[in-house]
Parts: C-alpha cells; structure tokens; sequence
C-alpha cells in the first residue's frame, strides 16, 4: 500500500520548510531510515531519511518549493500502484493550454487576495511589524494591501499590521483586484460599496473606476548599459534569492534592534594566563579553545549576575535558574548559534567537549532544533578573522550578548615588584559587551563585564 512522505516539522516554531534537494528521483528506491530529500528551515539545512520504504512514485513537491509542514511532498509504493485517491488537491497544477488567449490569461496576473476594508494609500507609511513583512513577502503578498481582519485596520495597536493580518488576508481569498485596491484606495472608495463584475464577484479597476481605466503609468527609461571597452568583459549585476536561513536572521536581527534598547560597554582584558592555562590544557593533550574558557568565565559571571542571565516578557522579568550559551558559529550559508546547555555546571572540559561536538554537527548539517534553543546568553567570536574588536546585536529573547575580539601581543604599562612602572609584553583581547537597557542597568552591566575580566585574568577562580 502506498504511503505518503509529509513534510516533517522541526522545532516548535517551524512552520515550513524548502525542499533543496531530493535524494531519490521518480522510479527510485526508496528505503526506510535512509536520506531521502534535503530540507532548508529558517535555521539550518537538514537531510531527512524516508519514513516508508518502496518505490518513489511521485514527487508532489520538487526542488525549490517552500511546504507548509505536515503537506505530503511525495508518495512511495509499489511500482503501477494506482495513486490518484492520495494525489487529491496535492496534484500539481497543469500548465495552462498554448491556445488560451490573452484575455484569458490575464485575470492571473491579479491574484493577490485582498480584504475588504482600508488599505494603505499610495505613498503612505506601512507600519508592520518584521514578522509580518517576512510572512507577506514568502507568500508574495505586497504588505500594502493588507487591511487587518476584522476591521478596517490592522490589529495591532494603532493599525500595525501583525502577522495574523498577513495569514487573514492570505486565507480570505480574493475580494479585489490589486490594482482595484489601490485606485479605490486612490480615490477614496470605500470597496463595500462596489458591486464586482470580475471573475466570482472580483472587483476590478473598471468596476471602481465606472469602466474608466486610469492611465498607466509612463514606464521609466532603462539605464543605458555600459559602453563596452576593446578587450574587456561586460560587467552588470545579479540577483540571488535569500535563502530561508538568511531571512531568518534578517527578520531576527531587525526584530531585536526595534524591540530591545541596546547599548554596549568595551573593556580590554589581559588574557596572558588564559594562554598559559591553554598551553597546559594542550601539553595533556586535552583540546580547549580560547572561547571554551570565555564561556566558562560568562557562565560563573552569569550566576554572580542572574539579571544577565535573564530576559524580557512583556512587562516582566524572566529569571532562569539555568545557564544556556550560545555560541555563534558561521556555517556555508549564514550564522547559526547552537547551545551549551547547564555550562555553569559541565566544568570546563565539559563546555569544550559540549562546544566540538555543536560546531561539528553545525558545520555537517546536522543540528536538531534542541540543539540551537533555549539559550540565555551569547558569546560570538571573531579573533579567528582578526578583528580587534566589535558591537554585536543581541540574540532576543536573551538579553546580552558578548563579542570576543583577537587576542594579541601588546605592549602595555605595567607596575614591577619595586613599585615601578614599567613596559611588558601582554596578551590583550577587546570585549564587548551588548546589553537590554530595559532591564539592566549601566553599573550593573559593568560589573559584570568586570567580573568576567577578573575570571579571565585569574583563571584559577573559575576551575
């Protein structure tokens, strides 16, 4: 009996996912436990095994296509098997036929489904949040056209558009063409009022207009293209999608600079000791990094410091009795941050065998969702591409995070035995510290950048 490949969900928070590539063509053999198809989330690119064995029958979903989860993306079965009962509402659509018209065709390039109500007029501000441009941009909605729900504005305070509004809009299918929502919009034309003419009741242009189209307008003049030079290429631009993982952090990155009030504070540490305590470590033939001993020192630090440690909701403080740090590891197609989870309490050996293994599984694509959440702080490193020092952006909900600059031979002043100042050679790194201003304060986070400094330069406080 035939058996349908759904698509899987991973994480709590996936809702869908992009097929990259499929490991078994139609005909294939397709064996129970044993890679099937690649898969792209907003975290990370992952091989899936099959969940039924047989032979592939029909590939619903190719390469590229972006399924909510839990949709069937293939059927396997015995080979002449009759599957159309399964295919159902899954069967691709068919090509439309050469001899259709122009006519007929056109009514396609209009089915962005608009809801009844106010939408945004031409040239005014959309305010939405970046949950929901992300949302309306992965289903080819244009954000300006989204009204709310059950309003005649967003639900959010104010009208800020919402994700929900975009998922509404999406699910309430077409009322208005696009282009006869923004001339109503234009003119002032409440679209309750319109009685539609188009296709199921569609309102079209002619519809609020009174069957006067309004003028298209002139088409901008393309740049001339670059005279070419004897003996030389022409050169231009080109345009790559984003990848899932890449809108991920976008959307993430700009959600924690509009929720959180970010500041920073930069100190320079001596780290002479922690490069003698690694050359030990490495003498025993014990693999530490340099990061593993940071995060052992942020991990002691977070426990002296809990509200480091803590994150906003809403109006409240939350408090975690657990200390999880992320580490941010660069990967072939963006920056995941899997999690050292209880590294107050593994040791040091504990975080730097914890540490190889997520970086090995990162670096594979072979990360599971428990393995890149439930952080409570971040610590991102970028000594390795010589960079003396830099500001990073908090990774929410947590409320800090931590840069590491490189660590380098620098003459600096020091005071000798007899009380005299002197110049020495010391092993310096630049830290800084990027912090929620919302519910920690500057001394506070001071002090814990001080108390990190102080695990750093005696190291022995923090074994």
């Amino acid at each position: 009996m035939a058996s349908i490949i759904i698509m899987p969900k991973q994480g709590l928070l996936m809702e869908e996912g992009t097929i990259t590539k499929w490991l078994v063509q139609e005909g294939g053999k397709v064996v129970e436990g044993e890679p099937l198809f690649e898969m792209e989330t907003d975290k990370l690119t992952i091989t899936m095994d099959a969940t039924a064995s047989g032979t592939m029958l029909k590939i619903i979903h190719p390469e590229g296509d972006d399924v909510p989860i839990t949709k069937p993306i293939a059927i396997v079965g015995e080979p002449g098997e009759d599957i159309s009962a399964l295919l159902g509402d899954e069967a691709p659509a068919e090509a439309p036929a050469e001899e259709a018209t122009a006519e007929e065709a056109a009514p396609a390039a209009e089915e962005a489904p608009v809801l009844e109500g106010k939408v945004t007029a031409p040239g005014e501000k959309v305010m939405a949040s970046p949950r929901a441009k992300l949302r309306a941009e992965e289903k080819g909605i244009d954000i300006a056209l989204v009204p709310g729900t059950a309003t005649d504005k967003a639900t959010g305070i104010d009208g800020y558009i919402i994700e929900k509004d975009v998922e509404a809009y999406a699910a309430a299918g077409p009322k208005a063409t696009p282009l006869a929502a923004k001339a109503a919009a234009a003119a002032g034309v409440d679209l309750a009022t319109v009685a539609g003419t188009g296709a199921n009741g569609k309102i079209t242009v002619a519809d609020v207009t009174g069957g006067t189209a309004p003028a298209a307008p002139a088409a901008a003049a393309a740049p001339a293209a670059p005279a070419a030079v004897e003996g030389q290429a022409t050169r231009g631009t080109r345009v790559e999608p984003m990848s899932r993982m890449r809108k991920s952090i976008m959307a993430n990155m700009l959600n924690s600079k509009q929720t959180n009030a970010q500041t920073s504070h930069h100190m320079v540490v001596d780290m002479t000791e922690v490069v003698a305590l690694r050359k030990k470590y490495k003498a025993m033939d014990i693999k530490v990094s340099f990061n593993d001993i940071i995060v052992r020192a942020c991990a002691k630090a977070l426990k002296d410091y809990p509200i480091c440690n803590a994150s906003v909701d809403g109006n409240n403080i939350v408090y975690h009795d657990y200390v999880n740090i992320g580490t941010a590891v660069s990967v072939s197609n963006g920056l995941i941050v899997p999690v050292i989870r209880d590294a107050d309490i593994i040791g040091l050996t504990g975080i730097a065998e914890e540490s190889a293994k997520l970086i090995g599984k990162a670096r594979d694509n072979q990360l599971q969702p428990n393995d890149y959440t439930g952080g409570t702080f971040t610590v991102s490193s970028l000594g390795m591409f010589d960079v003396d020092d830099f500001v990073a952006i908090i990774n929410p909900p947590e409320s800090c995070i931590l840069a590491v600059g490189k660590i380098a031979k620098t003459p600096v002043v020091v005071t000798n035995a007899e009380g005299e100042d002197e110049i020495a050679i010391k092993q310096m790194c630049g830290l800084t510290l990027s912090y929620d201003h919302r519910i920690i304060d500057g001394a506070e986070a001071a002090k814990f950048l001080q108390k990190i400094k102080k695990y750093l330069q005696n190291p022995i406080l923090m074994l």
